[in-house]
């Protein structure tokens, strides 16, 4: 453990069992990855459901093979280990958002992630949940790259009343943004005008698959990269458990070509949102994200 972590209570509202096989721990490790969950979803604005998606991810993986195919690895030899939930506290939206995200400052504020080796893997809620890591993966690494994957733009300056909206996560994490960070966006289909005319003048957004997983196979073999991953970058056809599902997306091959790319490169972090369960009564959505995260899980 690090000397200067501090202790995450363990707050999970649900689960006989955890994410695939991570062990259960208080306390930030070292050279380590983290599971976290922060089940919010009060600036959603379509469809809400998303603050369920930490604890349905838990669920559901018990149910999935650990062993991953497609890389020839299993999540019951990773260094892993699950940290329970941020607590929203009480009071309106706004108050729910600032007392978890307050929460994880407290835990990781003076955690030197970068010299101690440790990786997260953020469980969503809405998109809004990944300020305050991505906040955090910024901040510890000068040089880091950015991987935007999703269906929307998300730079709005606010939205319905909400500075740090789901639908304004970029725009906020672009503010604490410094000379040597980087930006790329893939999936993007729906946004504004303004949104379009930001993401092309800045050369921010991939306009293909091939053009996407060409920038990714250039990034430096020991670049620092989090992914912040919406689950509506994939087609509402294969995955329809989400709030504001957008036709034209991915699919779950492309996304393992991806992840081939990755496990060759430095992914030190990544937030994994907008899993809304009960949308989908099937339940193959939450299937489809848990698999989702356990390829994130080994390419690190």
């Amino acid at each position: 453990m690090s000397n200067n972590a501090k202790n995450i209570v363990i707050d999970l509202e649900s689960p006989a069992t955890l994410y695939y096989c991570a062990e259960p721990a208080q306390a930030i490790q070292k050279n380590a990855v983290h599971l976290l969950g922060f089940g919010f979803d009060g600036t959603a604005c379509f469809r809400k459901g998303a603050v369920k998606g930490p604890n349905s991810l838990r669920e559901v993986s018990d149910g999935i093979e650990s062993y991953s195919p497609y890389q020839h690895a299993d999540t019951a030899e990773c260094n892993l280990y699950d940290i329970g939930n941020l607590k929203l506290g009480s009071g309106d939206v706004e108050s729910q958002w600032l007392s978890a995200t307050r929460d994880f400052e407290h835990q990781f504020g003076d955690l030197d992630i970068q010299k101690n080796g440790v990786k997260l893997i953020t469980l969503g809620g809405e998109h809004s949940i990944s300020y305050a890591p991505i906040k955090k993966y910024l901040d510890a690494y000068p040089d880091l790259v950015l991987i935007h994957m999703d269906a929307h733009a998300d730079l709005r300056d606010g939205y319905e009343g909400f500075h740090y909206s789901h639908a304004s996560i970029i725009r906020r994490v672009v503010d604490h943004f410094g000379p040597k960070h980087e930006l790329i966006q893939y999936g993007i289909r729906s946004g504004t005008r303004e949104e379009y005319e930001w993401m092309m003048t800045n050369n921010t957004v991939m306009q293909s698959r091939k053009e996407f997983l060409d920038r990714i196979a250039v990034i430096a073999a020991d670049q620092p990269i989090y992914v912040t991953l919406d689950l509506d970058y994939f087609d509402p056809s294969f995955f329809p458990g989400t709030g504001t599902p957008e036709p034209g997306g991915e699919d779950f091959h492309s996304y393992i070509s991806l992840i081939k790319i990755l496990v060759e490169k430095n992914l030190v972090g990544a937030d994994v949102v907008e899993l809304a369960p009960d949308i989908d009564s099937t339940g193959n959505s939450a299937v489809f994200a848990a698999k989702v995260v356990r390829e994130l899980i080994l390419a690190m």
